[in-house]
C-alpha cells in the first residue's frame, strides 16, 4: 500500500520541489495525493492541476491543508507531509504537522535556527511521529559503503577528514536579477545568518559526521564576502578538532569559478585511506599503505548490505543525485510501513537523516558563522 503524500512549497519553478518529486515516486512507494505548492493561492492551484491531482485537495496555505487533511477519514487523509520550502518556512509547517499526526520530510538545514531546531525536537518527541531530513548525500550506495569500511576499522583509527564542497553559481551578483533560487539563499530573512555555509556547507558537514562516525567538538573558521553586494558567507573555510582527537578541514564555496557540484571527501586512518566524490559516485577509492589502491564500484556482490541496499541496478549502470535523494524517500517508507505492521524497521531502512543529524547541522551554521567573526583561533562546538 502506497503512503498518500501532501506537500508544502515546490510550486513552479521550484528547483527542489520537483527532484522531492521525483525521489518519491522512483521506487513507487509514495502516491502524490495533496499539496500547497505556494502562497500565491492561483499559483499553487495551476501546479497541483499540472501534477494531476484533485482540485480539492490543492490547498491556499499549509494550514489549510493540514486542517483540511486532518478532518479527512483516516484512510484518505495524507500521512506524509514534505516540506520543500525556503528556510524561514521550515519550522511552523514541520510543527503544524507534526502536532497533527503527520509524519515529516523535510528539507535541510532543518530550521532557520539552532533554537528552532531544539523546539522541533521536542515536537517530535511529543508527537510521537518520525522526521526524514534530506541530507541527499548521505544516501548514495558508496558513501554509505565508506562509512561502514570506517565503522569495521578497516583503514584504523580516523586521523584526517578532508571534505570540500565547491560551486561556481554564485560567481556574479545573482540576486540583483530574477534568479529566484538565488534571491531567498542570498537573503539573512530566508536562508538565516549563513549563506554558503548553510546551503552547502551544513552537506558537508553531515557528510563528515556521517562517514566518519565522528562529531566536531571544535573549529577555527575563515567566512568571507567575495562578491560585492552579498548580505551572506559566499565562501569559508574550517578546521575542525573530531571526538576521537583527529582533525578535519571543511571548504564550501559558491564563488568557485566553473565548478558545478564538486562534493568530494577523502578519510584517513592508520591503515589507509578513503576518497569518494559526487562526480564519480559509483566509485570509491580505498588506498592502502604498502599495497595497490583498490577501486570499489556500486553495484557488486562485494559492498556491504548497507550499499546494496540502496543499489536498484547492476553494476555499470550510473545511480546518481536522484537515486540518492529517492534512497532517503525509500529508507523512510519502509520505516514507517514496518511500524504499521507492528515490526521493526532493518538497519538499513533506518540509516536516513533525523532530528539529531538537523539540530547538529543548525549547530554548524551557527558554530562557523560565530567562529569566523570570532578573533580566538579555537572555539568549543556549542549545541
Amino acid at each position: 500500500m502506497k503512503l498518500r503524500l501532501g506537500m508544502i512549497g515546490g510550486g513552479q519553478g521550484a528547483f527542489i520541489g520537483a527532484v522531492h518529486r521525483l525521489a518519491a515516486a522512483l521506487d513507487g512507494m509514495y502516491e502524490l495525493t495533496a499539496g500547497a505548492f505556494s502562497s500565491d493561492a492561483a499559483k499553487s492551484r495551476a501546479t497541483g492541476v499540472s501534477l494531476g491531482l484533485s482540485a480539492d485537495r490543492v490547498y491556499a496555505s499549509f494550514q489549510e491543508l493540514i486542517e483540511q487533511e486532518k478532518q479527512r477519514p483516516e484512510a484518505e487523509r495524507v500521512q506524509v507531509i514534505s516540506i520543500v520550502t525556503p528556510n524561514h518556512l521550515h519550522f511552523e509547517p514541520a510543527r503544524l504537522a507534526l502536532e497533527n499526526g503527520f509524519h515529516v520530510v523535510l528539507d535541510k538545514p532543518m530550521t532557520f535556527s539552532l533554537a528552532e531546531a531544539k523546539q522541533l525536537e521536542q515536537v517530535v518527541a511529543a508527537s510521537g511521529k518520525k522526521l526524514c531530513l534530506t541530507h541527499t548525500y548521505s544516501g548514495y550506495p558508496m558513501v554509505k559503503e565508506a562509512r561502514q569500511l570506517v565503522a569495521a576499522a578497516t583503514i584504523g583509527k580516523v586521523r584526517k577528514v578532508y571534505v570540500e564542497y565547491p560551486q561556481g553559481w554564485l560567481s556574479n551578483f545573482e540576486e540583483g536579477g530574477d534568479n529566484k533560487q538565488a534571491a531567498w539563499r542570498t537573503d539573512p530573512a530566508r536562508s538565516g545568518v549563513a549563506g554558503s555555509m548553510g546551503d552547502i556547507g551544513t552537506h558537508a558537514f553531515n557528510l563528515l559526521e556521517y562517514v566518519s562516525g565522528l562529531q566536531v567538538t571544535q573549529l577555527c573558521a575563515d567566512i568571507n564576502v567575495v562578491v560585492a553586494g552579498r548580505q551572506l558567507d559566499d565562501d569559508g573555510a574550517v578546521l575542525l578538532k573530531l571526538s576521537n582527537g583527529a582533525s578535519a578541514v571543511l571548504v564550501a564555496s559558491q564563488i568557485a569559478a566553473g565548478e558545478e557540484n564538486n562534493l568530494r571527501i577523502r578519510v584517513y586512518g592508520e591503515k589507509g585511506g578513503l576518497e569518494w566524490q559526487q562526480a564519480d559516485a559509483n566509485t570509491l577509492l580505498v588506498k592502502w599503505l604498502d599495497k595497490p589502491t583498490e577501486i570499489r564500484r556500486t553495484g557488486t556482490g562485494y559492498v556491504s548490505s548497507f550499499a546494496q541496499h540502496n543499489t536498484r541496478t547492476p553494476a555499470g549502470h550510473p545511480e546518481g543525485y536522484l537515486e540518492a535523494f529517492a534512497n532517503l524517500y525509500r529508507n523512510f517508507a519502509l520505516t514507517l510501513q514496518a511500524e504499521q505492521a507492528g515490526e521493526t524497521a532493518s538497519p538499513e531502512a533506518l540509516d536516513y537523516p533525523s532530528i539529531a543529524e538537523g539540530i547538529r547541522g543548525m549547530a554548524f551554521i551557527e558554530n562557523v558563522i560565530a567562529s569566523g567573526k570570532s578573533e580566538k583561533k579555537w572555539t568549543d562546538f556549542l549545541v
